[in-house]
């Protein structure tokens, strides 16, 4: 896998990461991790490290790569620059690759030109091809800016046997005369990927099908070194719900480590994207990462150019993954999520045994960490509440309701302050009072709450407590007065 420091790591990418280091356990091989660092005026500060972090956070690690070092080291391509130069160089001398000194305006006129002739695509006219050995030699004596771009034949179809795909071919003369070697030095991806799978003796990649039209000058640059091309295969790309474009931020978050901040959790997030482009031909959904590693195989690779990005079905699995874990392990993953992240808390759930007791009741309604806060605000803070909603509920006096709940409950000794008396007690009133259940209850839940869904109602009034439960009924019906 080879992360490019352009921007944030994306969710897809590690998608293919994961398809990759799977293929690479399962076959008893090496996963390697090169950074591709050469588009310098794309850089981003920090991206790399942010990107081998979230790699590290979703559970993932390397044998070969950066911080590991391995036999080919280096790993990050602005470290190689030499290689690049020598093995363009070997091109240009053999014919594969020529010295190109238009200059930037020059390109921009051409590009300009083909579009207003509305030729289906812009490309290098190759104009520089055409020099003389003595012309190339003049301008690189005095110093003129070049790239060496690759030399691409005419009327050739460039064919290779995908993984997935099966055997494709690209026209020729649909392939521009791809720069190699730019003019501060750096390689290209094309020539900086071919150099180092072939030194770094990679035997397979899988990649995302976006990089599908840049395979024809990969084959030529194999074919050119006289080397074994790796066995490439391409994966679909994810798309939105309904969408038949790339994911976007337009919809939610793409990078992987915004799923993590947002209260994913990354054994749910591995899980969802397995089967996003694979199925292990069962209806089995819930994998472990051992046990996909196990039943990975690239025979089960969707054969689709897009896959569907659900993320409801993300939702599903993060909340089934938050069910599994004891209330323990739960409040752990809480609290080191919100240190992770810089989320603060509410000051009571730092108390661990009480927000154990308030997890283990909202922990059914919890999708993702981050719902921690929005699901238990009330067992910690007096909430906000909406009188409309009192109202719509317990009609025009419901200040009436409220103030009987507050009498009831005040006689309830605190020894006997658990659901079942408070539940008993609740419908003795409301009985003798006759007041409707719905009225009665939802009123009531709305009051302590804030909140028309909550876990069961005696349960949440057991653990808020009753100097709490009875200054919230109080303070309504108080505030209402005056």
């Amino acid at each position: 896998m080879a992360p490019s420091p352009t921007g944030e790591y994306h969710i897809g990418s590690m998608r293919t990461l994961l398809y990759n280091y799977a293929f690479a356990k399962k076959n008893g091989g090496q996963f390697v991790l090169r950074v591709e660092d050469t588009d310098r005026e794309r850089f981003v500060e920090g991206a790399l490290e942010r990107a081998l972090q979230a790699i590290t956070d979703y559970g993932l690690s390397w044998d070969e790569g950066p911080e590991v070092g391995g036999p080919f080291a280096p790993y990050i391509q602005s470290q190689r620059l030499a290689l690049y130069k020598k093995y363009a160089l070997e091109l240009v001398a053999q014919g594969h690759a020529y010295y190109c000194f238009c200059t930037k305006d020059r390109l921009e006129d051409m590009r300009k030109a083909q579009q207003e002739a509305r030729l289906p695509t812009t490309k290098y006219d190759q104009r520089c091809l055409g020099l003389s050995p003595d012309e190339v030699h003049t301008n690189l004596a005095r110093g003129l800016e070049y790239v060496i771009r690759l030399k691409v034949p005419s009327n050739t179809p460039i064919a290779y046997t995908d993984l997935f795909l099966g055997k494709i071919a690209f026209p020729s003369n649909d392939v521009e005369d791809q720069i190699l070697l730019k003019s501060d030095g750096f390689p290209t991806y094309h020539l900086a990927v071919v150099v180092d799978d072939h030194l770094m003796e990679i035997t397979h990649i899988l990649r995302g099908s976006e990089w599908l039209a840049s395979t024809p000058k990969h084959v030529l640059l194999y074919e050119y070194f006289g080397w074994e091309m790796p066995k490439t295969g391409h994966l679909p790309v994810l798309k939105e719900v309904g969408a038949n474009k790339k994911m976007s931020k337009r919809f939610g978050d793409v990078a992987a480590a915004e799923f993590l901040k947002n209260g994913y959790l990354p054994e749910a997030l591995l899980n969802f994207i397995m089967l996003l482009g694979w199925n292990p031909g069962t209806e089995q959904e819930i994998f472990s990462l051992k046990a996909f590693i196990d039943v990975f195989s690239l025979e089960h690779i969707h054969k689709t150019d897009l896959v569907a990005f659900d993320r409801e079905k993300l939702l599903w699995f993060n909340g089934y993954y938050i069910r599994q874990l004891t209330d323990a392990a739960l409040y752990a993953k809480v609290v080191a999520w919100a240190q992770r992240w810089n989320v603060s808390l509410a000051d009571g759930a730092h108390d661990r045994e009480y927000t154990l007791k308030v997890l283990a009741l909202i922990k059914d309604r919890m999708k993702t960490l981050a719902a921690f806060t929005e699901l238990s605000d009330y067992f910690y803070t007096t909430p906000k509440v909406d009188k409309s909603a009192l109202a719509s509920y317990g009609g025009a006096k419901w200040q009436d309701l409220l103030t009987g709940f507050a009498s009831v409950f005040a006689a309830v000794e605190q020894t006997d302050w658990h659901k079942e008396a408070l539940d008993h007690a609740a419908h003795t009133f409301i009985e003798t009072a006759k007041y409707g259940t719905k009225e009665a209850f939802m009123t009531l839940r709305v009051a302590i709450t804030g909140s028309t869904a909550t876990p069961p109602l005696f349960d949440v009034l057991e653990l808020v407590g009753k100097t709490k439960v009875l200054a919230r009924l109080n303070a309504l019906v108080l505030e209402n007065s005056s």
